[in-house]
């Protein structure tokens, strides 16, 4: 096992290379001038001009600048944001708890519906269940983001009127931030009726988010559990009188478990990137959304960080759920 860590810590090394490199390139591409939005919007006069361009070191060469970059970064300092002139990790630190809050409800919206909606396709192998809910899970996993969640919006808040547009809390309510959090935050308030707009507010953005991983996670049970139900300990289980909630919810459930566990892990990169798009389009205050509107104000700091720490989450959740794969399933261990 401690092989198995060591090997995979060592990939990670020049994977966070590599995304420093896109993190610090592509944003570059982009047209714009970041010391002219440092200027304000009076302009500066040329001397000012190459005086920031110096102080930034934007007079040095592309890459002397990510040498520059790297060092800071070995040093811990992702820079401040060119707009609040904040540190851009205390930013992130402050708006993390808000995509959590929503990937979290997102992925259990999507576990909850998508494991049983697999397990039934798998046990209805080849009938009009099956092919409804497989067919249901690629219909699901076929619709962007950026398309499925105005039609949300459209149907249960404009023509139904069930939930909020946007933001995580009704104006009416001013709630202390504690934990960031603000489902946890609204029952320490103590405020009537502000947990319950925070659970309104949470549940088109969860199934816009939830949608896709639901399919993945439907899919993926379906096929673990095809393959576990022809098993011999099945058919023993059978012969010897089990009922076929015991066969299927204990025996094969529980080797069928161990490809779906990791899929479950892999989706973690996707709600990130989902979650922009999300954040985008229900005006939830999180990581997503403050990345697009930096990307916007050609916010360098703030773009190059976002990018690193939401990189480096998603490697260190992929190294755990290989560690998890590798405990429930100790072949892994002998194989990598």
């Amino acid at each position: 096992m401690l092989r198995l860590i060591l090997k995979k810590l060592g990939l990670l090394i020049p994977t966070f290379i590599g995304v420093t490199l896109v993190a610090f390139f592509s944003i570059r591409q982009l047209p714009g001038d970041p010391i002219l939005l440092l200027a304000g919007e009076r302009g500066v006069s040329p001397e000012r001009y190459q005086e920031l361009v110096e102080r930034f070191g934007y007079d040095k060469s592309i890459w002397l600048q990510y040498l520059s970059y790297l060092g800071d970064l070995f040093q811990g300092n992702l820079g401040n944001s060119f707009v609040t002139k904040q540190p851009v990790l205390s930013e992130f630190l402050t708006l993390f708890p808000a995509t959590v809050e929503l990937s979290v409800c997102a992925i259990i919206f999507a576990v909850v519906i998508g494991l049983p909606a697999g397990i039934i396709a798998a046990v209805k192998r080849g009938k009009t269940l099956d092919h409804s809910v497989m067919t249901t899970a690629l219909v699901g996993y076929s619709m962007p983001i950026f398309w499925w969640g105005p039609l949300l919006i459209i149907l249960f808040s404009g023509f139904l009127g069930w939930t909020p547009v946007s933001g995580r809390i009704s104006l009416m309510f001013w709630i202390e931030p504690v934990t960031g959090f603000m489902l946890i935050d609204t029952l320490l308030a103590d405020e009537p009726g502000a947990f319950a707009s925070a659970v309104s507010h949470l549940i088109l953005p969860s199934i816009a988010l939830g949608t896709i991983p639901l399919a993945v996670i439907a899919r993926q049970t379906r096929s673990a559990m095809l393959e576990v139900l022809d098993e011999d300990y099945v058919r023993t289980a059978r012969a010897k009188g089990l009922s076929n909630f015991r066969v299927v919810g204990v025996h094969a459930l529980r080797n069928a478990l161990i490809p779906v566990i990791t899929i479950i892990g892999l989706q973690i990169g996707v709600l990130f990137a989902g979650a922009i798009l999300t954040e985008t389009i229900f005006s939830w205050p999180g990581i997503g959304k403050w990345m697009v509107d930096s990307i916007f104000r050609r916010d360098y700091p703030v773009v190059q960080g976002g990018l690193l720490l939401i990189a480096a989450i998603v490697m260190i959740v992929n190294l755990i759920v290989d560690l998890l794969y590798g405990l429930v399933n100790p072949k892994i261990r002998h194989t990598e």
